[in-house]
């Protein structure tokens, strides 16, 4: 391996190790396979330059997060996906989109950690409300949503069991922007103290 393919390689595994992530977490955040982010670990395929530089720049945001003590777009995927009810998984994606708030009034490009796409959650309702209020955030802030969080309107309603809203009341009280993303969960349960 010549010495700028080492360099490269060097640079990635030092991002993957800074990341926290596992090989398979971190290129799902960057947004290739495991198997393709081996080859460029290992020198066998050569990256572009703004692949390299976004590995670095997303490992950088999410130590910081860590760091911070705030969750990630892949930890927050995380969370939902291994919350032992929906109260909890719910829980979990507030907190999550608070902690994005947190990062993006920081100004000091920890919000990259959002940036880095998460895993599923194992639930369609729950992947696109997560990548719904992270665009949401984003825009609130006059910032680029991630790529990762631009998404089509699912293909059927999303309507959150309520304990005591009907369902015509649950999509009259849902806000534009995620009844464009064909999800109704009424304002009032987006709020958090």
């Amino acid at each position: 391996m010549d010495k700028d393919t080492q360099a490269v390689a060097d640079l990635l595994n030092q991002a993957l190790a800074e990341s926290g992530l596992s090989q398979a977490a971190f290129a799902a955040a960057l947004g290739t396979s495991a198997s393709r982010f081996s080859t460029y670990r290992s020198g066998k395929t050569k990256p572009t330059a703004q692949f390299v530089l976004r590995a670095a720049r997303l490992a950088h945001a999410l130590c910081k997060a860590r760091e911070y003590r705030i969750m990630s777009a892949p930890v927050t995927a995380t969370a939902i996906r291994e919350a032992s009810d929906d109260d909890w998984a719910w829980r979990m994606l507030l907190q999550g989109r608070d902690h994005l708030r947190l990062l993006l009034d920081r100004h000091d490009g920890s919000e990259a950690a959002w940036e880095a796409a998460p895993g599923p959650t194992n639930e369609a309702g729950f992947d696109a409300l997560l990548a719904v209020l992270t665009a949401h955030e984003f825009e609130a802030a006059g910032e680029d949503p991630p790529e990762w969080s631009i998404i089509e309107a699912l293909p059927d309603p999303w309507i959150p069991e309520h304990p005591f809203l009907e369902r015509a009341e649950i999509i009259d009280e849902t806000p534009d922007y995620l009844a464009r993303a064909n999800i109704y969960i009424p304002a009032r349960d987006l709020a958090t103290a």
